[in-house]
């Protein structure tokens, strides 16, 4: 058991606040994943901004979404303002001013370094999702990256899938007899949710260069965790974007890091704000992955916490994974109101000392119930404590600050620059390019020219019995190679062949699925 001493944060645990007694979230049990709720105004922020802090002394990078841009005055030193000095006294903490590096990141490229992933690694799947596309139109989508996949197409960014959807689209008949029906009128829906999705900013998201989640995962020079901020505000204004975003996040990370069982303190703890949003009309497919990422990742050393109103915005079965509960004020004024907050009362472990269901609805702002996980893994019963005053500042940095921080990035320079690489877009135009320009008088045109790459392809131009050529053999085996065996030696010459960032994840960018390892379980 922790020392009860609330003058520092101990080695193996981190200080949240006092009620009867002290109340500590113990490192080696973070990573079973937690939840903070309470309706606006209650102090939730304040509570993020207090577990991060206690993390990143530890030592334990920190991820967290910035949705009023509150939190980013943990990168700036705090101050001994009355009412924190006030507060600090009652739980009998000795306050001390502190800062945290911090790194910003911005899906705009706006206010922070630009988030990018390829259409590729997002996948059909949560790119579906991204578009509320219906089930017949995420089919057509499934076809269009089978086809990119099999003829060695890497879909990068926009122009990338909108250029497949045109030849899926403009092959439709010939693709039906290989995949199943392909109409034209599902392609031009899904051309036009690609709109809209660009309309929302989604254009910047896509493209080179790719996020590496490793730099996530640093320590400064004094061995603290870095703070990564995703300043969300703007974000926040597309709801689908955002939550798929941090969903794809949290697969990647699922995918990419290896298994270390339950390291004494999380390799990464991941904070994700507004979480009802992950699960509003979430199809079943979809929900049961996130459930399944939710309860596996711990294995992978990341602690997945949830910000939200009311417990009840979070599915039972993700619910049950959240060991870790900080419940602040909930208000009852009308019988919904009051069935939520009976709901919220159920989730914690039982104090003969107090009405948890009373309590939720007397709580003040910074006060919270408490139940953290105990040495055995079992939560402790429920307590209300006084949130301790974060050490860094409460509130938003300047843009003057912004721009300081910016600056003196470790990551300065390596995402600021898009690279536009060559692609499926390329490559088609190049098709098109050759067969409207055919050698030796050879006739047809261009749809001729069309019809015969396509026949080419699934070898439909073929006469029945004739031998392939010496060259049609290579070519198919190099395809087969691609999609078959792509972290092989093939995938790596022809990424080393088409040069440019992609050439170093061509194989990762060809087969990679919206879950990663998951969809293939």
């Amino acid at each position: 058991m922790p020392t009860t001493d609330t003058t520092t944060d101990t080695s193996n645990a981190i200080f949240i606040g006092k009620g009867e007694r002290p109340a500590w979230l113990t490192l080696a049990l973070a990573n079973r994943h937690g939840l903070v709720t309470g309706a606006t105004g209650t102090g939730k922020t304040v509570s993020l901004q207090v577990m991060a802090e206690g993390f990143a002394r530890a030592g334990v990078p920190v991820f967290a979404a910035d949705i009023k841009g509150d939190l980013s005055g943990i990168a700036e030193v705090g101050e001994g303002k009355d009412f924190i000095l006030k507060r600090a006294k009652e739980i009998g903490l000795d306050f001390q001013p502190d800062q945290f590096s911090t790194v910003l990141w911005d899906v705009f490229g706006e206010q922070g370094h630009p988030v990018r992933a390829t259409v590729s690694e997002m996948g059909p799947l949560l790119l579906s999702r991204m578009m509320d596309l219906n089930d017949v139109q995420e089919g057509v989508l499934n076809i269009a990256f089978r086809v990119a996949d099999e003829q060695g197409l890497l879909l990068l960014d926009m122009k990338d899938l909108r250029a497949i959807l045109g030849f899926v689209g403009d092959n439709a008949a010939q693709l039906t007899t290989q995949y199943g029906n392909v109409s034209k009128q599902s392609v031009g829906s899904i051309l036009r949710q690609l709109l809209v999705l660009e309309n929302q900013g989604g254009d910047k998201f896509f493209g080179e260069p790719a996020l590496q989640l490793k730099d996530f995962m640093r320590t400064d020079r004094e061995g603290r965790g870095i703070v990564n901020i995703l300043v969300a505000d703007k974000l926040m204004q597309s709801p689908r974007l955002y939550a798929t975003f941090l969903l794809w996040m949290l697969s990647e990370l699922f995918e990419e890091l290896p298994e270390v069982g339950d390291p004494p303190k999380p390799k990464l703890v991941f904070f994700f704000d507004e979480a009802h949003l992950l699960f509003n009309d979430a199809p079943k497919a979809l929900m049961e992955k996130i459930e399944q990422v939710v309860r596996l990742i711990r294995s992978k050393g990341v602690g997945v916490y949830f910000v939200t109103q009311n417990p009840i915005d979070v599915p039972d079965k993700v619910l049950a994974q959240l060991g870790n509960r900080v419940q602040h004020a909930l208000r009852a004024f009308t019988p919904r109101d009051q069935k939520a907050v009976a709901a919220a009362a159920q989730t914690f472990r039982p104090n003969p000392k107090l009405n948890t269901a009373q309590v939720i609805t007397e709580l003040g702002t910074g006060e919270a119930l408490v139940s953290f996980l105990e040495q055995k893994g079992t939560p402790s019963v429920v307590e209300r404590v006084l949130v301790r005053p974060p050490s860094a500042r409460i509130g938003p940095v300047t843009p003057e600050e912004r721009k300081a921080i910016l600056a003196n990035s470790p990551f300065k320079g390596r995402y600021d620059t898009a690279i536009d690489s060559e692609s499926a877009y390329e490559l088609l135009q190049k098709r098109v390019a050759g067969a409207a320009a055919p050698a030796d008088g050879a006739g047809g045109g261009i749809l001729g020219e069309i019809g015969s790459i396509v026949g080419s392809i699934f070898g439909t131009n073929t006469p029945r019995g004739k031998k392939l050529s010496t060259g049609q053999v290579i070519a198919r085996d190099v395809t087969r190679s691609v999609t078959n065996k792509v972290a092989g030696g093939v995938a790596a010459d022809i990424g080393k062949a088409l040069g440019g960032s992609m050439g170093g994840s061509i194989g990762r960018s060809i087969v990679r699925g919206a879950l990663g390892g998951l969809l293939r379980r």
